[in-house]
């Protein structure tokens, strides 16, 4: 049997019962596998009464945490990225969970929705309590924080500004942000694929085009969609297209950011699904959850905690280099200290930038 080096850390999985997601909106499961990564110093006899600083990773849209775990080719997953910066003395060891929050909407954006489920309360009043109980945490604010890229760096960003009595330092690497431009963008293609799935058929001729009757209402296009995706067979045979994930998305941001228990799927679209046009109303709902217009009203909060770091790809293809730069002004403007950082990259591929956050927040937490 070969030899475990001292530094490498080691993955236990647990089974957690959730009393907040039971019952939840979409019927998803509410016992739950959460894998945790314990630094090599755990198991160490001379730290056996040492408390460690612990860190959340917050998956992106269509992942969850235990594909953070996987086996990866040419690449080095998150656990092995952690046992070589701790190795290499990049940062001390930390504790590291990996939530699974995904949803049948392809995941969340870890705040509450009465159309997904009570995901920030899941994470804040649940887990959090659970990990410490179970592991030799640092049960504080101050020595715990939270990680993600994408929809994972949002609700990074999110839970951070709304409970820094929770959280004390967040990484945020192109988290949604500037929904005009991010979301904004993809709505014409998305309002176009949804017609795939109209009932009746469109037919050739002359026709007379008018607005919904109910504008920001399913006119039965969009269950229409989710049924086809909730019927898609697990073997992969007939995967789900980059439109129709592009679809689901912007849905799943729908029921995030404009739910509502009287409306069709429980949630309101922004678009009238006819003539393609915004409803301001709804879209104001979105706005009320983009980061850049909640940091005034949450400046003290964000004042609390212990460190802010944010990238961003200048080539992001979702265009959300121009939301974190609106972002950072605006901490700029009212004196949050934070760091905010560019490099050439784009969406995707992006996990080589953890070298950097990662040790920033063990450092800033310890």
């Amino acid at each position: 049997m070969a030899n475990i080096s001292s530094s490498q850390g080691r993955v236990v999985t647990l089974t957690h019962e959730s009393k907040v997601l039971r019952d939840n909106p979409l019927g998803d499961p509410h016992t739950r596998q959460v894998s945790v990564y314990l630094p090599g110093t755990y198991d160490q006899a001379r730290y056996q009464n040492r408390k460690f600083t612990v860190l959340y990773d917050l998956a992106g849209f269509t992942s969850s945490g235990p594909a953070h775990l996987n086996w990866r080719n040419f690449d080095e997953n998150l656990v092995q990225k952690l046992d070589r910066l701790i190795a290499n003395k990049r940062m001390p060891g930390v504790i590291v969970v990996f939530p699974d929050c995904f949803t049948r909407l392809g995941g969340n954006q870890y705040i509450n929705s009465s159309a997904v489920g009570r995901y920030a309360d899941y994470l804040n009043k649940e887990l959090v309590p659970f990990i410490d109980r179970e592991f030799r945490t640092l049960a504080d604010s101050r020595y715990r924080g939270c990680f993600g890229k994408s929809s994972g760096g949002f609700g990074a960003m999110r839970l951070g500004m709304s409970h820094p009595e929770i959280w004390g330092a967040v990484a945020n690497h192109s988290g949604d942000a500037h929904f005009d431009f991010v979301y904004g963008s993809e709505w014409p293609a998305v309002l176009t694929h949804l017609q795939n799935f109209q009932r009746p058929e469109k037919k050739p001729g002359a026709m007379a085009v008018r607005p919904q009757a109910q504008p920001g209402q399913d006119d039965g296009r969009v269950k229409g969609f989710l049924d086809y995706v909730a019927n898609c067979h697990p073997n992969g045979a007939q995967p789900l297209s980059s439109p129709d994930i592009m679809s689901l998305m912007l849905l799943a941001m729908a029921a995030t950011y404009d739910p509502d228990p009287e409306a069709p799927n429980g949630f309101n679209l922004p678009y009238d699904l006819n003539t393609g046009q915004r409803i301001d109303a709804r879209w104001r709902q979105w706005l009320k959850h983009d980061p850049i217009h909640l940091v005034r009203a949450n400046r003290s909060r964000l004042a609390k905690l212990r460190g802010i770091y944010m990238d961003c790809g200048w080539r992001d293809q979702f265009h959300i280099h121009f939301g974190m730069r609106q972002l950072s002004m605006e901490l700029q403007k009212y004196g949050i200290k934070h760091r905010y950082e560019e490099f050439s990259g784009t969406h995707s591929g992006i996990d080589h930038r953890l070298d950097i956050s990662l040790p920033f927040l063990a450092r800033t937490l310890k």
